[in-house]
């Protein structure tokens, strides 16, 4: 008998819409599976089965009665808990909004719920999306479904993990220097970085507001570009969002086509600094894109050398003023000192036990980045950094149509290994921020598992703005190939998880 859990979201659609399978059935089965193997992987901060459920009961009888429905309708979602959901809480894996179930769904929620996509729960997250690893989360850290005592990247580590273990075939996320493409490259799934403003940023708790940009994840490159369209699309409530027509994601990853594609490696995020197995997995698939008729070029962006610190300058300055909100004084915890505290005491006591260590780290630290006297020495000059990095990008797009790296460059690492380390651990986004600076898109997919460890290693594609098809038609030659050398999904090589009860 098949096992429901193990089918992409596509074949799941293709069997609903066959009557083959009810949106019941395939949503049980995930919950099912969530309440066998999440004690372990710890994916989900709130699991909505009652919800769930009825979404799916709702797809049933709408299917029988004959309407017309979307492709992905009854295909079961797992959402990142930095979305808003009025029927769940919104945490951002936060103690200051621990419990809070807001007054109004994000509208990337909305147009999943439009579309039939029953949602299975809030997914972890590193705190306010603040973390590489999923170890910030104040409600406990996630396992890697490949090896669990190792980390599931970050700060979507949920929603990887959630897609590695077999509990959900879609998620979303958020990416903001990295979060949606880092987990999807050590768990070995897919993620991608639509182009800043392709996707609504309305009802996401900002961060970083000129960085955040949700996104899809999925098992494989179809499956993500469906998703992606159901997310993408102009959003007069996002001030940011670009009005036109959606790229057409879908159409590029059924074509799968790369002949004279221009591939550009980018010469300063491959070789020294990656581990060799990473390296040596992103080597084998760029000569698969050769064999497939793509054209490689080596290009050079030099600006990305300084990416790292800027990016450290803008995030937390950004972050700094856009956690101000949480005062104490509408929502959220609030924490009041003995006596007859004043509202700045109030404040500063709610913000003390709200705020884990990396959130209080990156607010004082963009605080101190905006203060009189210093904001044109650092926030000023991390900006003019940004507007180079851009430069480079497009020069480097007059030689070649997508540019490609590794993800990331090691595998995952054990859990608390790099807790000491704040460096090292912001050192794991260093490929993956340049895109984020730019607001362009990227892709991350599994290019193998790394000799070391046997664990998976990612393979980014980035295109210019507004040309994600590009991933995809990219994304979806280079998987068919790799699927045809392993025989399958990478994730099908992954080892079996402990279960509830056995």
């Amino acid at each position: 008998m098949t096992d429901i859990t193990r089918l992409t979201a596509a074949d799941l659609a293709g069997s609903l819409a066959a009557g083959e399978l009810s949106a019941r059935e395939v949503t049980q089965a995930h919950l099912d599976r969530t309440a066998a193997v999440d004690e372990s992987v710890r994916a989900y901060l709130h699991v909505a089965d009652e919800a769930a459920l009825a979404a799916a009961d709702a797809v049933d009888r709408r299917r029988a009665a004959g309407e017309s429905l979307h492709d992905l309708a009854g295909v079961p979602v797992a959402v990142k808990d930095v979305m808003t959901t009025t029927d769940q809480p919104t945490t951002c894996g936060s103690r200051t909004l621990a419990g809070w179930v807001p007054p109004y769904d994000a509208t990337v929620v909305t147009r999943l719920r439009a579309a039939g996509l029953p949602i299975l729960g809030k997914t972890n997250m590193d705190e306010f999306a603040m973390g590489s690893s999923t170890e910030h989360s104040a409600f406990g850290d996630t396992r890697n479904p490949w090896d669990l005592g190792r980390v599931p990247g970050g700060s979507g580590g949920g929603s990887s993990a959630a897609l590695a273990s077999f509990q959900a075939p879609l998620a979303t996320g958020t990416d903001t220097g990295g979060s949606i493409r880092q987990p999807a490259a050590v768990t070995g799934s897919v993620g991608v970085k639509p182009t800043y403003g392709g996707v609504s940023r309305y009802g996401l708790v900002a961060m970083a507001s000129s960085l955040d940009q949700a996104g899809p994840c999925g098992r494989t490159v179809l499956d993500t570009a469906l998703l992606h369209e159901v997310m993408a699309g102009h959003d007069p409530m996002d001030s940011t969002s670009i009005d036109a027509p959606v790229p057409p994601v879908v159409e590029a990853a059924r074509r799968a086509d790369v002949a004279g594609t221009k591939v550009g490696i980018i010469r300063e995020l491959t070789g020294e600094g990656f581990q060799p197995g990473v390296q040596a997995r992103f080597d084998e698939a760029v000569a698969h894109l050769v064999d497939a008729g793509a054209e490689v070029v080596e290009v050079s962006c030099p600006s990305f050398e300084h990416a790292l610190a800027a990016y450290y300058l803008i995030l937390p300055s950004e972050a700094s003023s856009n956690l101000a909100r949480f005062d104490a004084m509408r929502y959220g915890l609030r924490v009041a000192p003995d006596g007859d505290p004043s509202a700045e005491e109030v404040m500063a006591a709610s913000r003390e036990a709200g705020f884990g260590d990396e959130v209080k780290r990156r607010i004082i630290l963009g605080t101190y980045a905006l203060s009189s006297g210093y904001y044109d020495a650092y926030y000023g000059s991390a900006q003019k950094v940004r507007r180079l990095i851009a430069d480079d990008f497009a020069a480097a797009f007059e030689t070649a149509d997508v540019l490609v790296c590794p993800t990331a460059p090691t595998t995952a690492f054990r859990v608390g290994e790099k807790s000491g380390d704040v460096l090292a651990m912001y050192r794991g986004d260093i490929a993956t921020i340049p895109a984020n600076l730019a607001g362009l898109p990227g892709m991350s997919l599994p290019s193998g598992l790394a000799d070391e460890d046997g664990l998976p290693a990612g393979f980014q594609i980035l295109a210019p703005a507004m040309r994600d098809e590009r991933l995809y038609s990219v994304g979806a030659a280079l998987e068919q190939r790799l699927h045809a050398d392993w025989g399958g999904p990478l994730l099908d090589s992954a080892p079996a998880l402990p279960t509830k009860g056995a």
